[in-house]
């Protein structure tokens, strides 16, 4: 896995995952999991999800968080360690890579995982895990990566839990003529390989990761999880606009006049409280067949 993400474009983006993300399927999730779940969080980052989803188990947990960069794994546990000192829950230290939330609900047990997840899920403790999860990873993914996930969770019966895949054309707000240019561009570098071991699925990946779970007897179940953004929030329009921007620049090249042109556009109107953006996403559940 060669994509990487800055931990501060993590920190920005967190209220608006925690925000975007379905309620309804991280509930049901939490009731097909046992008394004491352990979860395998792929692509954990800053442990975003983990502490999301945390409160809709509510009840003692214990959280695997994966990741190839070392560094966001420690300041996972640093964030987590923090927020949750901010709410009054004690936080242990039982050993030099293992964090105790004690809530009100039970204990949370975190532990992290160095590894590449373009070689999963062959390099994962799936024997030791009740669920796998993930948010934002999926449309970076291959086709055959899903399909191999599919199988290994099928071969335990484990539930796979996917949230914010992208799944549309992103749409700026108000248009302009550029807008087609960029996001030509930005699908394009959407599509290109990230390290998974072939063209990365982009806005497929909700249908992709669907159907492969379904050939596995699957229940899978989707909802709408788009980011909206009104004019009020300056700074994630922009750095959106400069990921937009940055992206077809890498795809377009003869045209960078006209996508900078189109940038410098947008971020004005950011500046000015003007820009509104609405990404759409998709959150999955798969749930295995129940045991006849």
């Amino acid at each position: 896995m060669n994509e990487e993400f800055d931990a501060d474009w993590l920190d920005l983006r967190e209220p608006y995952d925690a925000r975007a993300r379905d309620a309804g399927l991280a509930a049901r999730l939490a009731r097909a999991l046992p008394a004491r779940p352990r979860l395998l969080d792929l692509g954990a980052g800053t442990g975003s999800l983990l502490r999301w989803l945390g409160h809709f188990i509510g009840r003692a947990q214990v959280w695997t968080l994966v990741d190839a960069d070392a560094a966001l794994i420690e300041l996972a546990f640093e964030t987590i360690a923090e927020r949750a000192e901010q709410v009054g829950w004690r936080v242990t230290w039982p050993g030099r890579r293992t964090l105790l939330v004690h809530t009100p609900h039970g204990a949370w047990r975190v532990e992290g995982l160095i590894a590449d997840l373009a070689e999963a899920p062959d390099n994962l403790p799936l024997s030791a895990t009740d669920a796998v999860v993930c948010s934002a990873l999926c449309d970076l993914v291959s086709r055959d990566w899903v399909e191999r996930m599919a199988a290994a969770c099928a071969a335990r019966r484990l539930p796979f839990y996917a949230a914010l895949n992208v799944a549309g054309r992103d749409r700026f707000t108000p248009p302009h003529p550029a807008d087609a240019l960029v996001a030509r561009g930005f699908r394009r570098d959407q599509a290109r390989d990230k390290g998974f071991g072939g063209k990365a699925l982009g806005p497929d990946a909700p249908g992709v990761l669907r159907a492969a779970f379904e050939a596995q007897g699957y229940a899978v179940h989707l909802a709408p999880s788009d980011w909206v953004l009104s004019p009020h929030d300056r700074e994630m329009a922009d750095a959106l606009a400069v990921a937009h921007a940055r992206a077809a620049m890498a795809q377009e090249r003869r045209e960078a006049r006209r996508i900078a042109g189109w940038l410098a556009a947008r971020s004005r109107l950011a500046e000015a409280g003007r820009l509104a953006v609405r990404v759409p996403h998709r959150d999955l559940l798969a749930l295995p067949p129940p045991v006849t």
